[in-house]
């Protein structure tokens, strides 16, 4: 699956691309309208920033629509409704508005490749010596076979897909326990220091304080 990825912002470009690259897809880009045009022929699918230097997304997004149906999903700070009703009038397939996380990111590619009757996102993510496959909810690092529990593989799986970025305990009890409360709860804790265990790489998992964890980015 090859990503069109049409971002004039260098920074964000990297980062995106890189989170994309560690779920195994393809990942080309385009600085600006022209070159996205120029490009979106060899694509499975654009993801559309609205401001782009040389011209508006909703023109690149209208100019494709005239000869391609490949899918779209606009990725931007605009938020305000008529964006978005702008946008999807254009023929956007999904809006999605910074900041956004990564794994809500790739479900929005998952539910659009699907309307589209076409392969989902590669599920396989690999941070360095760290494989984990979701669909098996198989784990492995530095080449060996890692036996975790469910919410262990989750919550690796969570830290994973955002490797080198923190994410909060707060944002892992709401993704992986279904639950916004967090209080005095050493759940996450628990569960890290398991992983650590594991992993025989104590320092692979990087420990905010007072705010979350961090998995190193490569290792």
């Amino acid at each position: 699956m090859r990503v069109l990825l049409v971002e004039d912002d260098d920074a964000v470009a990297g980062a995106l691309g890189a989170a994309l690259r560690r779920v195994g897809l393809a990942v080309d880009r385009a600085a600006d309208a022209e070159e996205g045009w120029r490009k979106h022929g060899d694509a499975t699918l654009v993801l559309l920033d609205m401001g782009l230097p040389d011209s508006d997304g909703l023109t690149l997004c209208r100019r494709i629509r005239e000869t391609s149906t490949v899918p779209i999903i606009a990725v931007t700070a605009r938020r305000a409704d008529a964006s978005v009703v702008a946008a999807l009038q254009s023929g956007v397939d999904d809006y999605v508005t910074k900041p956004y996380s990564t794994q809500v990111l790739l479900a929005r590619i998952d539910a659009v490749m699907r309307r589209y009757g076409k392969a989902p996102v590669a599920t396989a993510v690999r941070v360095g010596s760290l494989v984990l496959d979701p669909d098996e909810q198989r784990a492995s690092y530095a080449d060996a076979p890692l036996d975790l529990a469910p919410k262990e593989f989750a919550l690796l799986l969570v830290l994973a897909q955002n490797a080198g970025h923190v994410v909060s305990r707060a944002a892992l009890m709401e993704r992986i326990w279904q639950t916004t409360w967090v209080g005095g709860s050493r759940t996450v804790d628990v569960h890290v220091a398991n992983l650590r265990a594991k992993l025989g790489a104590a320092d692979l998992v990087e420990t905010v304080r007072g705010t979350g964890y961090r998995l190193r980015a490569a290792r």
